[in-house]
């Protein structure tokens, strides 16, 4: 099954995350890839410069198009910038893609730290667009945004996850590469319990875009009719492969290597 695969997310003129990103990894892994471009950025490895946004009614426009031509499998959500362009989104899904499983990535700070969400926009998020999703794939600050908490530990991921579940998503990947320390843990949470990924950090400043790369490898796997838990281990295990082979482009955080095959490392153990 190729997989039909909507984004919804800016653009990144240095190609490492957003549209670019999504595509490559749709790409790679097999998928059909359609985008409906809520930005565009000027931005490389070193930050984002500066942000052009699309009007909302013609995200909407590029959305319904899509959907009612070619249809969509899965549809994930990146970058959505503001209020309006979150209830547009929200509005175009009830209209044209009922049913359809939804990976949201609550897209709010760039790796470079510049600001990718109104903070008026967090309630817009969870009130409109969480409880539509089939997956919520936050990283931790994204979380402690979304929940108001601080997270320190796993413990705290656990508690965290927990909260963004009474959110209202059915399931929570919160991942937490931001913790300090050699072993990196990623929870899949559902309300039939938690799910552990250990993995040891690939010691590299190539890491942008891989939030982006993961919220789309997961799609791409529910797409093509993966189980959700199928679906986490086979995107976890590209991502890692992506930035183990990253190319070395620029003088910040760099691009991965889209265009590698995935594998699932020795190293990762779940519980």
């Amino acid at each position: 099954m190729i997989g039909r695969v909507l984004v919804v997310a800016g653009s990144d003129s240095g190609g490492g995350a957003g549209i670019q990103a999504d595509i490559k990894t749709i790409a790679a892994l097999g998928g059909y890839a359609m985008s409906a471009v809520t930005a565009l950025t000027a931005q490389d490895t070193m930050g984002v410069h500066a942000i052009h946004s699309v009007p909302p009614e013609f995200v909407a426009r590029q959305m319904a198009c899509v959907l009612d031509d070619i249809g969509a499998d899965a549809i994930k959500t990146g970058m959505l910038g503001d209020a309006e362009m979150v209830a547009a989104v929200r509005d175009a899904l009830r209209r044209h893609a009922v049913g359809v499983p939804l990976v949201v990535d609550p897209v709010m700070i760039a790796k470079g730290g510049a600001s990718l969400l109104a903070h008026e926009a967090v309630g817009a998020l969870k009130e409109l667009l969480l409880p539509m999703a089939t997956i919520l794939t936050p990283n931790l600050p994204e979380a402690e945004v979304l929940t108001g908490m601080s997270i320190a530990d796993e413990a705290g991921m656990r508690r965290a996850a927990g909260a963004l579940l009474d959110l209202g998503a059915p399931a929570v990947l919160l991942k937490g590469g931001h913790l300090p320390g050699d072993d990196v843990v990623d929870l899949l949470v559902t309300r039939a319990g938690v799910e552990a990924f250990h993995a040891r950090r690939i010691p590299t400043r190539h890491t942008h875009g891989t939030g982006c790369t993961l919220a789309s490898a997961v799609a791409t796997s529910l797409a093509q009719g993966m189980t959700l838990r199928n679906a986490v281990i086979r995107a976890r295990a590209y991502v890692r492969a992506a930035i183990a082979s990253a190319p070395g482009f620029g003088r910040g955080h760099g691009p991965l290597n889209h265009s590698v095959v995935p594998s699932q490392g020795a190293e990762e153990h779940r519980c």
